[in-house]
Protein backbone atom coordinates (compact mmCIF):
# COMPACT_ATOMS: atom_id res chain seq x y z
CA UNK A 1 0.00 0.00 0.00
CA UNK A 2 1.31 3.81 -0.89
CA UNK A 3 3.32 5.29 2.35
CA UNK A 4 0.49 8.44 2.15
CA UNK A 5 -2.14 6.60 2.46
CA UNK A 6 -1.05 4.90 5.24
CA UNK A 7 -0.26 7.66 7.00
CA UNK A 8 -3.37 9.24 6.26
CA UNK A 9 -5.27 5.99 7.87
CA UNK A 10 -3.27 6.60 11.22
CA UNK A 11 -3.85 10.00 11.22
CA UNK A 12 -7.52 9.88 10.12
CA UNK A 13 -7.73 7.10 13.28
CA UNK A 14 -6.48 9.19 15.53
CA UNK A 15 -8.12 12.36 14.69
CA UNK A 16 -11.04 9.99 15.43
CA UNK A 17 -9.85 8.92 18.85
CA UNK A 18 -8.09 11.91 19.94
CA UNK A 19 -10.30 13.22 22.52
CA UNK A 20 -11.11 9.71 24.16
CA UNK A 21 -6.95 8.90 24.09
CA UNK A 22 -6.70 11.91 26.09
CA UNK A 23 -9.04 10.95 28.70
CA UNK A 24 -7.88 7.72 28.60
CA UNK A 25 -4.12 8.37 28.20
CA UNK A 26 -3.26 11.80 29.89
CA UNK A 27 -2.25 10.92 32.91
CA UNK A 28 -0.75 7.96 32.32
CA UNK A 29 3.15 8.99 33.00
CA UNK A 30 1.82 8.84 36.79
CA UNK A 31 1.62 4.99 36.37
CA UNK A 32 5.03 4.55 34.50
CA UNK A 33 8.52 4.95 36.70
CA UNK A 34 10.61 4.00 34.02
CA UNK A 35 9.26 5.97 31.67
CA UNK A 36 9.88 9.27 33.75
CA UNK A 37 12.97 8.07 34.46
CA UNK A 38 13.97 7.89 31.17
CA UNK A 39 12.52 11.13 30.39
CA UNK A 40 14.71 12.47 33.13
CA UNK A 41 17.83 10.65 31.25
CA UNK A 42 16.75 12.75 28.46
CA UNK A 43 16.34 16.43 30.04
CA UNK A 44 19.11 15.65 31.65
CA UNK A 45 21.05 15.13 28.51
CA UNK A 46 19.39 18.49 26.86
CA UNK A 47 20.90 20.44 29.34
CA UNK A 48 18.16 23.09 29.32
CA UNK A 49 18.23 22.94 25.55
CA UNK A 50 15.07 22.26 23.19
CA UNK A 51 13.38 18.60 23.37
CA UNK A 52 11.04 17.52 20.50
CA UNK A 53 8.01 15.13 21.80
CA UNK A 54 7.49 13.30 17.78
CA UNK A 55 4.22 11.58 18.30
CA UNK A 56 3.23 13.72 20.86
CA UNK A 57 -0.17 12.59 20.87
CA UNK A 58 -2.56 14.81 23.39
CA UNK A 59 0.80 16.39 24.93
CA UNK A 60 1.05 14.86 28.00
CA UNK A 61 4.66 13.98 27.82
CA UNK A 62 5.53 17.20 26.45
CA UNK A 63 3.88 18.98 29.31
CA UNK A 64 5.63 16.65 31.77
CA UNK A 65 8.77 18.10 29.98
CA UNK A 66 7.84 20.79 30.30
CA UNK A 67 7.08 21.01 33.88
CA UNK A 68 10.36 19.52 34.77
CA UNK A 69 12.17 22.56 33.18
CA UNK A 70 12.62 22.11 29.61
CA UNK A 71 11.82 24.21 26.11
CA UNK A 72 9.40 21.55 24.45
CA UNK A 73 7.63 21.30 20.74
CA UNK A 74 5.04 18.49 20.30
CA UNK A 75 5.21 17.47 16.55
CA UNK A 76 2.35 14.92 15.82
CA UNK A 77 0.62 13.69 11.90
CA UNK A 78 -2.85 14.12 13.42
CA UNK A 79 -4.61 17.64 13.48
CA UNK A 80 -6.84 16.22 16.03
CA UNK A 81 -4.30 15.33 18.62
CA UNK A 82 -2.09 18.75 17.79
CA UNK A 83 -5.74 20.45 18.45
CA UNK A 84 -6.08 18.51 21.85
CA UNK A 85 -2.94 19.50 22.82
CA UNK A 86 -2.88 22.65 22.64
CA UNK A 87 -6.17 23.14 24.65
CA UNK A 88 -5.02 20.74 27.33
CA UNK A 89 -1.40 22.65 27.62
CA UNK A 90 -1.50 26.34 25.93
CA UNK A 91 2.28 26.62 27.29
CA UNK A 92 3.82 24.06 24.99
CA UNK A 93 4.16 24.78 21.50
CA UNK A 94 2.73 22.26 19.37
CA UNK A 95 3.12 21.48 15.57
CA UNK A 96 1.46 19.13 12.99
CA UNK A 97 3.88 16.85 11.23
CA UNK A 98 5.25 13.78 9.68
CA UNK A 99 7.72 11.98 10.83
CA UNK A 100 9.29 11.58 7.43
CA UNK A 101 8.97 15.32 6.84
CA UNK A 102 9.46 17.15 10.11
CA UNK A 103 8.26 21.08 10.50
CA UNK A 104 11.89 21.68 12.38
CA UNK A 105 15.47 23.48 11.27
CA UNK A 106 18.21 21.60 10.82
CA UNK A 107 19.52 20.92 14.65
CA UNK A 108 17.31 22.85 15.86
CA UNK A 109 16.63 20.54 19.43
CA UNK A 110 19.10 19.05 21.91
CA UNK A 111 16.87 16.11 22.49
CA UNK A 112 13.81 14.53 20.72
CA UNK A 113 11.40 11.25 21.99
CA UNK A 114 9.54 9.59 20.07
CA UNK A 115 7.45 7.16 22.18
CA UNK A 116 5.71 4.56 20.31
CA UNK A 117 5.38 6.69 17.31
CA UNK A 118 7.31 5.07 14.74
CA UNK A 119 5.11 1.65 15.10
CA UNK A 120 3.22 3.48 12.36
CA UNK A 121 5.38 3.15 10.00
CA UNK A 122 6.15 0.46 7.30
CA UNK A 123 9.27 -1.18 7.77
CA UNK A 124 11.19 0.63 4.97
CA UNK A 125 10.17 4.03 6.85
CA UNK A 126 12.32 3.40 9.64
CA UNK A 127 15.64 4.46 8.55
CA UNK A 128 14.61 7.51 6.78
CA UNK A 129 12.42 8.47 10.06
CA UNK A 130 15.53 8.02 12.10
CA UNK A 131 17.51 10.08 9.46
CA UNK A 132 15.24 12.82 9.26
CA UNK A 133 15.29 13.02 13.43
CA UNK A 134 19.20 12.97 13.19
CA UNK A 135 18.68 16.20 11.31
CA UNK A 136 16.65 18.27 13.25
CA UNK A 137 19.09 17.33 16.22
CA UNK A 138 21.90 18.99 17.25
CA UNK A 139 25.45 16.78 17.27
CA UNK A 140 25.37 14.50 20.46
CA UNK A 141 21.66 15.41 20.93
CA UNK A 142 20.39 12.03 22.19
CA UNK A 143 16.82 10.21 20.99
CA UNK A 144 14.66 8.06 23.47
CA UNK A 145 12.63 5.88 21.10
CA UNK A 146 9.95 3.22 22.35
CA UNK A 147 7.84 0.68 20.33
CA UNK A 148 6.07 -2.73 21.19
CA UNK A 149 8.28 -5.77 21.20
CA UNK A 150 7.81 -8.78 18.68
CA UNK A 151 7.00 -9.39 14.82
CA UNK A 152 3.43 -9.02 14.24
CA UNK A 153 1.27 -6.24 12.61
CA UNK A 154 -1.60 -5.38 14.83
CA UNK A 155 -4.71 -3.77 12.03
CA UNK A 156 -7.51 -1.90 14.61
CA UNK A 157 -10.46 -1.05 12.74
CA UNK A 158 -12.25 -0.49 15.92
CA UNK A 159 -11.14 1.43 18.89
CA UNK A 160 -12.86 2.72 22.19
CA UNK A 161 -16.24 2.20 19.79
CA UNK A 162 -14.82 4.24 17.37
CA UNK A 163 -14.48 2.87 14.00
CA UNK A 164 -10.74 3.62 12.61
CA UNK A 165 -7.87 2.16 10.29
CA UNK A 166 -4.55 1.39 11.44
CA UNK A 167 -1.62 -0.74 11.10
CA UNK A 168 0.38 -1.02 14.54
CA UNK A 169 3.38 -2.80 13.98
CA UNK A 170 5.80 -4.64 16.66
CA UNK A 171 9.56 -4.36 16.37
CA UNK A 172 12.23 -6.41 16.96
CA UNK A 173 14.72 -4.42 19.30
CA UNK A 174 18.17 -5.37 17.85
CA UNK A 175 16.94 -4.63 14.27
CA UNK A 176 15.41 -0.91 15.24
CA UNK A 177 18.98 -0.42 16.99
CA UNK A 178 20.17 -1.42 13.46
CA UNK A 179 18.26 0.89 11.52
CA UNK A 180 19.15 4.12 14.35
CA UNK A 181 22.86 2.86 13.46
CA UNK A 182 22.68 2.93 9.78
CA UNK A 183 21.09 6.15 9.84
CA UNK A 184 24.04 7.93 12.30
CA UNK A 185 22.78 7.60 15.70
CA UNK A 186 25.41 5.31 18.39
CA UNK A 187 22.76 3.22 20.16
CA UNK A 188 23.88 3.81 24.44
CA UNK A 189 21.36 1.94 26.29
CA UNK A 190 18.89 -0.70 25.53
CA UNK A 191 15.97 -1.61 27.85
CA UNK A 192 12.88 -3.98 27.99
CA UNK A 193 9.88 -3.93 30.49
CA UNK A 194 6.76 -6.09 31.05
CA UNK A 195 3.25 -4.15 31.08
CA UNK A 196 1.84 -2.35 33.70
CA UNK A 197 -1.45 -3.12 34.78
CA UNK A 198 -3.36 -0.87 33.12
CA UNK A 199 -1.27 -0.83 30.06
CA UNK A 200 -1.73 -3.29 26.68
CA UNK A 201 -0.32 -6.82 27.31
CA UNK A 202 2.65 -6.31 25.26
CA UNK A 203 6.44 -6.06 25.95
CA UNK A 204 8.28 -2.81 25.54
CA UNK A 205 11.54 -1.71 24.17
CA UNK A 206 13.54 1.36 24.80
CA UNK A 207 16.36 2.65 22.76
CA UNK A 208 18.73 5.73 24.14
CA UNK A 209 20.57 6.94 20.94
CA UNK A 210 23.19 9.42 20.05
CA UNK A 211 23.62 11.42 17.25
CA UNK A 212 27.13 10.78 16.12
Amino acid sequence: MDDNINHGRARASYDTVAEEYQQRIGGELADKPVDRALLGAVLEEAAGGPVADLGCGPGHVAAWLAEHGAEVVGIDLSPGMVAVARREHPGVEFREGDLLRLPAADGEFAAAVALYSVIHLEPHELKPAFAEIRRVLRPGGVLLVSFHLGAEVRRLEEWWGHAVDVDFHFLDQEAVAGQLTEAGFTVEARLQRAPRPHEAETHRGYLLARRS
